[in-house]
């Protein structure tokens, strides 16, 4: 089985660890006394950052964890506060005293470390990368995130669902519409409605966009980090005019609070801009066929093998990269539209590239196919309490949402971003490449920060 997400929730008596995988939900509860529980993570590695998550905020203990450092809480963050639990209320906090984190380092004659980050030469959020170097070649590495912790699942507790739509269309702008998507799904199971099917289209529409605008932001920045920078011109200025049309679209670049009971759709605007965007990408695909220095750099580089993207439940364009055929949309309704499965094989950088451009030319396709003026009359009702789950295809993975109402109010709130797994899987892809090939291997899989960082 696949883990998909593991996560807690407080009840009065007890608590309850959630184990969601792709074939069942298996439901732990512990004792608020003596909380504790065995880890998984021996068997599922990408589990080890949700369980040190869940000991940080809820302060539950793993049984047979091989890493118990915290996540969450960073050097000067108090240890006895657990912030997800009911009873914590505090808008401050006092710093406690400096605590030195413990990296994951190789020892030995020759061997040295190069930190990098949280905070970075170029406009990108905090992340720290710590290397373990032999010369230029890269022996070990360590991510180290959630320096962006922002509390958001402590935000949103006790307000009408409703009332956090602006907080889920803000947690990660490459994927507001995905995450948009999933709250709306479970908005409409919660009110006891079906979608219609065309307004099923329009989110589609808008779903692939986002998707587009992402992978043509990508390709531009791939080259470049191999010492390519026109390929960074070109895909800018073809991103931001892709951005332009969002914008005229929604009324927003990153397309926030554009999903709602009734979207409008200019079929005009997109058969105008969607051949030329079709044109311009064959164009950059024959331009960059033709440079072998750069496939020289893209080619064996940052290789994720299938085996280890399946050990580590990787999603997204990372494991269809890798041959792994696993994409949300994957069925009756974006087959019907014209989804077809886009794969590689190795699972390098040149992998990740060629996959991107494929993905833009179905995506084109699936939005010329899903393209319609009909509207049904449809309205999200009175909200019923209960668990509710949803997945949705982000233009970097397979993002899961939970959702428990309680009394006409949110009483759990969980995601989990694509990039909390495929973080994990990362540092596994740079073993003997050498450290000016990270900026390449990173952007290839271009995670987010935010996404991980809730």
């Amino acid at each position: 089985m696949r883990l998909i997400a593991r996560f807690a929730l407080e009840k009065k008596e007890k608590f309850e660890i959630i184990d969601v995988f792709d074939k069942e939900i298996k439901r732990t509860q512990i004792d608020k006394k003596t909380p504790f529980i065995k880890s998984i993570a021996h068997k599922y590695p990408a589990a080890i950052w949700m369980e040190r998550k869940i000991k940080d905020e809820f302060g539950i203990d793993f049984e047979g964890c091989f890493d118990k450092r915290p996540a969450v809480k960073h050097e000067r963050f108090p240890k006895d506060i657990y912030p997800l639990r009911k009873d914590f209320n505090k808008q401050e906090i006092d710093f406690c005293e400096f605590k030195p984190y413990s990296y994951e380092e190789i020892k030995g004659e020759g061997i040295f470390t190069v930190p990098v980050g949280p905070i970075h030469a170029g406009i990108i959020e905090p992340g720290h990368f710590h290397f373990s170097q032999a010369g230029e070649e890269i022996l070990h590495l360590e991510v180290r995130h959630f320096y962006k912790y922002r509390g958001l699942e402590k935000m949103v507790e006790g307000k009408n669902p409703f009332e956090i739509q602006k907080i889920i269309s803000r947690i990660s702008g490459n994927e507001s519409i995905a995450y948009q998507k999933a709250f709306f799904d479970i908005l409409a199971k919660a009110s006891c409605v079906e979608i219609p099917e065309n307004l099923k289209r329009k989110q589609a529409i808008l779903l692939e966009i986002e998707r587009i605008i992402h992978h043509l932001t990508d390709l531009g920045f791939i080259p470049n980090d191999a010492g390519f920078a026109p390929a960074l011109a070109f895909m800018s200025k073809l991103s931001e005019e892709a951005r332009r049309v969002f914008y005229k679209l929604t009324g927003h670049r990153f397309a926030f609070d554009a999903l709602k009971e009734e979207i409008f759709i200019d079929n005009k605007l997109l058969d105008e801009f969607l051949p030329y965007l079709k044109k311009e990408v064959e164009f950059f695909k024959n331009w960059i066929n033709d440079i072998p220095s750069l496939w020289d750099r893209m080619d064996t580089t940052g290789c994720l093998s299938r085996k280890k993207a399946l050990k580590y439940g990787v999603v997204g364009v990372a494991a269809r990269a890798s041959g792994i055929a696993i994409d949300v949309r994957d069925d009756d309704f974006y087959k019907n539209y014209g989804f077809k499965m886009q794969l590689g094989v190795k699972g390098e950088v040149a992998d990740r590239f060629k996959l991107r451009i494929e993905e833009i030319f179905n995506s084109i396709e699936m939005i010329n196919n899903l393209k319609t003026q009909e509207n049904e009359n449809f309205a999200l009702g009175e909200i019923k309490d209960g668990e509710y789950m949803s997945f949705t295809e982000s233009s970097i993975g397979e993002l899961f949402m939970y959702l428990k109402i309680m009394e006409g109010k949110v009483e759990r709130f969980f995601v989990r971003d694509p990039s909390f797994v495929n973080w994990q899987a990362f540092h596994t892809t740079i073993y003997k490449d050498i450290i000016a090939d990270f900026p390449l291997i990173n952007k290839s899989f271009d995670l987010s920060y935010a996404g991980n960082d809730l």
